[in-house]
């Protein structure tokens, strides 16, 4: 007989595996002698109140031998000569698209703009020590996408879409560790997911997938009302029965040409605010309910989100132990955004902190049409490289400063790496993102106190939460709601926001152009 088994320990029990067959029986009140096998199946923190407690739940056989047969069967199959289908962007919504197109027997052809990972790696050091931006590979892109170098969190709300539980599979037989499969909010590390998603492309190659990178796309092939493959600026042509665009929330040039070929895209909301960052130490304080961190506990994370000046502000991409790093795409731009590697054991914690804004906020850019949101994103990003200075410098202020109004005199240490300058952000964001933020860290500090501390730094700009602009599609097929084989995908299309949502959206897309190609 199997059961499930939930149970609550402290976090030197959970530590201690030897002992959960002992801690287990005397749970469900059984001779231990009963208990054939044991499995731990989900794990997260309770940290509600003083007494920190591991949640663990656990499957328990009783006096039978333990099935162990896999959940998942990966049927990778070859697909040279076979139906192919042109993927544009190799970020997770591209590769998990590509490898569901080859478990269909139909062959992907991923046209990727950026770099192989492993030459990522020096363009983003490129970034840190000589302060050198390579429009096409940095931060965002590149094989991998966004989340490459940014922590790997694997939490999404996004359950009702597709098997959650499938895509941590994936991710774990490509070389994450068993922990994804088990804990609440999961994540890889920026140290990680390189190698992982070097497997992913040798799973791709092997069974008969192309990869074309150093790539970008000018035109899409459309014949009587059909996307047939795409043009590359360097004059390249890729045929296919059908196209996936999954190009990410930041390639605007793409976004641009959409526009001036006239494929239907609209401007939609989305958010905008600040970095902010404090030691971890303070966090973990805060979180444990205790001066010092126990050693048997992972650096604390939290997620706030409130209603303030009447709109949306929310924590995002919170890294705990990690580090702040410029995401910037162009030259004479500045973005920020945050990572951590897989120990989580740097001195600082960090997180955006947004405000959503909407049309009503893009107004000065109506004349761009559905690209007006995106042009407020980036006179922003201007901004903010202009107040910090041309070496991505970028603008910082305490947090009890902002609150009042105050030019810091001083700044805190920073994880960000090219260095941090006294800017007064209230006159760097629009009036309506500052007020919003001052109210929710008010909120903020009410749900976590010493939030606004002295300790605390605001560093700016956080802009590229998600996509600024939605590729309307139709909600049964996932086609373009205007041409025919086109299946915009991931964050960039505005239907996901993370690797794992945006992994099951190109899951999704993969399997409506199968069903398509075969009608």
């Amino acid at each position: 007989m199997k059961k499930i088994i939930e149970i609550d320990l402290s976090p030197m029990e959970a530590a201690d595996s030897k002992d959960m067959k002992y801690l287990v029986a005397r749970k469900i009140h059984i001779p231990i002698s009963s208990i054939t096998g044991i499995r731990l199946i989900k794990r997260s923190i309770d940290a509600r109140k003083h007494n920190v407690l591991i949640h663990q739940s656990y499957e328990v056989w009783l006096d039978e031998v333990p099935s162990d047969e896999p959940r998942y069967n990966l049927n990778y199959q070859n697909v040279a000569g076979k139906d192919r289908v042109i993927i544009v962007g190799a970020g997770p919504a591209g590769l998990f698209a590509a490898m569901r197109l080859i478990e269909l027997g139909i062959k992907p052809v991923i046209i990727e703009r950026g770099k192989i990972v492993e030459e990522r790696k020096k363009d983003i050091a490129a970034i840190n020590r000589q302060r050198i931006v390579d429009p096409d590979s940095n931060y965002c892109f590149g094989e991998g996408g966004a989340g490459t170098f940014s922590d790997g969190k694997l939490y999404t709300r996004s359950t009702k879409r597709g098997d959650v539980n499938r895509i941590l599979h994936i991710l774990q037989s490509h070389g994450a560790t068993d922990d994804i499969l088990i804990d609440s909010h999961p994540h890889i590390g920026t140290d990680k997911l390189p190698q992982i998603i070097s497997e992913m492309r040798n799973t791709i190659f092997n069974n008969g997938g192309e990869f074309h990178f150093g790539h970008r796309i000018n035109k899409i092939i459309v014949s009587d009302g059909k996307a047939q493959g795409v043009i590359t600026t360097e004059g390249f042509k890729f045929d296919g029965s059908a196209v996936i665009l999954a190009t990410g929330h930041s390639a605007r040039d793409v976004y641009q040409m959409l526009f001036e070929n006239n494929i239907l895209i609209e401007a939609k909301p989305f958010a905008i605010g600040v970095r902010v960052e404090h030691p971890q130490s303070l966090i973990d304080s805060i979180q444990y309910h205790t001066p010092e961190r126990n050693q048997y506990l992972p650096a604390s994370t939290y997620t706030l989100t409130c209603q303030a000046g009447g709109r949306g502000v929310f924590s995002f991409c919170m890294c705990p132990g990690g580090a702040i790093v410029t995401a910037s795409t162009a030259p004479e731009e500045l973005v920020l955004n945050g990572m951590s590697n897989s120990q989580r054991n740097q001195p600082f914690a960090n997180s955006g902190i947004v405000v959503t804004v909407n049309e009503k906020d893009f107004k000065e850019f109506a004349k761009d049409g559905p690209l007006a949101g995106l042009k407020f994103q980036e006179a922003i990003e201007r901004n903010a490289f202009q107040a910090g200075g041309a070496d991505l410098t970028a603008p910082a202020q305490l947090m009890t400063d902002f609150l009042n109004n105050k030019l810091s005199s001083k700044l805190n240490e920073t994880s960000y790496f090219p260095g941090i300058k006294s800017t007064p952000l209230n006159e760097l964001l629009p009036a309506p993102i500052t007020i919003s933020l001052k109210e929710a860290f008010g909120v903020f500090n009410n749900k976590m106190k010493g939030f606004t501390s002295n300790e605390a730094t605001l560093i700016g700009v956080e802009t590229r939460t998600s996509s600024p602009v939605r590729i309307p599609r139709d909600a049964e097929t996932l086609e373009h709601a205007q041409l025919a084989n086109f299946y915009p995908c991931g964050e960039g299309s505005g239907y996901a926001g993370g690797i794992v949502s945006s992994a099951i959206d190109g899951e999704r897309c993969a399997e409506m152009v199968a069903k398509k190609i075969r009608i």
